[in-house]
Order: structure tokens, then C-alpha cells, then sequence
């Protein structure tokens, strides 16, 4: 591994809840990245924030910056079957029955390349009760001239099919602004014709054209105080296959997030749940391949053969 090894694995150094620190930088691009769940802390270009940070000295609340492998969102009871095998997942989210956000959230990951503006972060899930199967998983963040891109790439090194899905929970900042609920100001613009609902547990119940709903953010909406937690799909796509979403703060300048052509829906999340002094500080918009309950359901989950693997990109800047 090149470069230098991060503060907080010092000799004599406090480690912070998030466990090792991998600050990089390019020009007036920096990140901080950590070994706790593999996640990105903060992401900003000459001081602004482009991803709303969580604090060095607090756990990652609301899964924040983290990478959801191996499967993103809400799994019911945490029960799925692939197969012809049922498989029971622990209950990760119990106050509403669910198993939320994959395996890898609060794992301390392995760091395998570094440099000034890069860092490649690893870990395996071993098979285990839930989700007996093995899977390499690398997650590469890089700065460049065009912004933050992260590639995650999963290979199944075991000698049997698996189930897969990916996520990752970045939280686009509103930037410099006032008040106790930041985002309220903001202009979300996201160009996604049908949402997701969900029932009071977060669970799919159907899809609706968002024409004439207020989650209508084609030609971008003022944000208010309207809450939303929903998976939006039918995205549409720039000339490079890329979908955006893009969260216009009150000093003007954009925070904005692309996803490639592997990441079917975007969730996008007002951080209504968070706790009182967190709340509504960022807007979350998680990449997904596949929608929530895809394991119960098998929508577009991806069947990796042993050997196989998938690399799935985002990426992040500011207008």
C-alpha cells in the first residue's frame, strides 16, 4: 500500500468511532474516508460541502457515506429465498421488522491502495447464517478533475451462486445556511418519472407516476418542509448513461450526484428520522440496483456465478 498511514493509526492516537481516517486530496477537492463500514465522512470542493459530512467524534448516523452490499434498503422480516433455499437474515432495523443496508455497515474494512487523492478500501463477507455464501468486496474512491468517483466491485470467490444488490448512502449538503432544517430552502431537481410507495414499515406497496404528485423534482422543487423517503426509478439518462440529482443550496451553488446505468433508483431521503440535531441536514440520495424487498421479491437482483464480478460507479461535484 502506498502513501501514508492515516492519524487515527498512530501509535498513541485516539481512534474516532469511524475508525481509521484517509484524508485525500486534489487541488481544492477534499475527502475523508473511514475504515468503519468502508464509508466517505465528508466530501467538499474550497470549503463548501458537496456531501453533508457526519462528525469525526459520532458513529455514522443514518447510514451516512456508507456502501449497502449485500443488498441496499429494506429486506421484510429479512427473509428471502434463492434457490429453492430459505435463508433468515438478523433483523437489523427490529423496531419495524426489517433487515436494513446489508452486512458491511459497522465492519472495519481494510485499506489495499492509497495515495494523495485515492484510496481503495476491501473487506470479504465470510458465509454466515442469512447469507451463506463468500463475496470480495473493494470499494474505490478517487478524487479527479471532474469530482469524487466511487467504483464498488463485488466477485463471488465462493463455489456457489449468490444474490446480489449495492448501495451507498451519500447525503447531498445544502452548503452554507441558516436555521435548524438547512435543506428547507434548498431546490432538489431529479429527473425520475415514477416513485416507489412504501408502507409504514418502508416496504414496497406500488409505483406512481410522479405527474402532479409533490415528488415531482423533474423541473426541480423547492424542498420546504416536505419529507421524503422513497426509491425513484425510471431515470432519465445523459448521452453517457449517467442519471443525476442535483440539491441547489440557499448560496446557489449545486451539490450534484451521478449514477451509472447499474443503478436502476435513486432513494432519496429528507433525514426527517434522524436525531433532532441532525435532522434535515443533508439530503440523502442512495444509488440502488435494485429497488427495496428486492431480495424477497428478486427485482433486478443480480445472480453472480462463482467468479463472477460487478463493478457499479457514482460519483459526486459541485456547480
Amino acid at each position: 500500500m502506498n502513501g501514508a498511514i492515516p492519524a487515527a493509526g498512530r501509535r498513541g492516537a485516539v481512534t474516532p468511532p469511524s475508525g481509521g481516517q484517509f484524508d485525500l486530496r486534489l487541488g481544492d477537492q477534499r475527502a475523508v474516508v473511514v475504515l468503519v463500514g468502508g464509508a466517505i465522512r465528508e466530501y467538499g470542493i474550497d470549503g463548501r460541502a458537496v456531501l453533508d459530512p457526519f462528525p469525526v467524534d459520532a458513529m455514522a448516523d443514518g447510514a451516512h457515506g456508507t456502501p449497502l452490499v449485500p443488498w441496499p434498503n429494506r429486506l421484510d422480516g429479512g427473509r428471502y429465498r434463492f434457490d429453492g433455499t430459505d435463508h433468515q437474515l438478523a433483523l437489523t432495523e427490529p423496531e419495524k421488522g426489517n433487515a436494513i443496508h446489508g452486512l458491511l455497515r459497522w465492519r472495519s474494512w481494510r485499506p489495499v491502495e492509497l495515495s494523495t487523492e485515492r484510496v481503495v478500501l476491501g473487506d470479504r463477507i465470510h458465509p454466515m447464517p442469512g447469507y451463506p455464501f463468500t463475496l470480495d468486496v473493494v470499494v474505490d474512491y478517487q478524487l479527479g478533475d471532474a469530482g469524487l468517483e466511487v467504483a464498488t466491485t463485488a466477485t463471488n470467490v465462493g463455489d456457489a451462486p449468490c444474490p446480489y444488490g449495492a448501495g451507498q448512502h451519500p447525503y447531498l449538503s445544502p452548503g452554507p445556511a441558516e436555521g435548524s432544517s438547512p435543506i428547507d430552502a434548498c431546490v432538489l431537481s431529479l429527473d425520475a418519472a415514477t416513485r416507489i410507495t412504501t408502507d409504514q414499515r418502508g416496504l414496497p406497496e406500488g409505483r406512481e407516476d410522479v405527474a402532479g404528485t409533490p415528488f415531482d423534482f423533474r423541473d426541480g422543487r423547492r424542498l420546504d418542509d416536505l419529507e421524503v423517503d422513497s426509491a425513484f426509478t425510471d431515470l432519465a439518462r445523459d448521452k453517457e448513461g449517467r442519471a443525476w440529482a442535483r440539491l441547489t443550496g440557499p448560496d446557489g451553488r449545486t451539490a450534484e450526484l451521478w449514477v451509472d446505468h447499474h443503478h436502476p433508483y435513486l432513494e432519496i431521503f429528507t433525514g426527517d428520522t434522524l436525531a433532532p440535531h441532525r435532522r434535515r441536514q443533508g439530503v440523502g440520495c442512495e444509488p440502488m440496483t435494485c429497488p427495496p424487498n428486492a431480495f424477497a421479491t428478486g427485482t433486478d437482483v443480480l445472480r453472480l456465478e462463482p467468479g463472477d464480478s460487478v463493478t457499479t460507479t457514482w460519483g459526486a461535484g459541485l456547480v
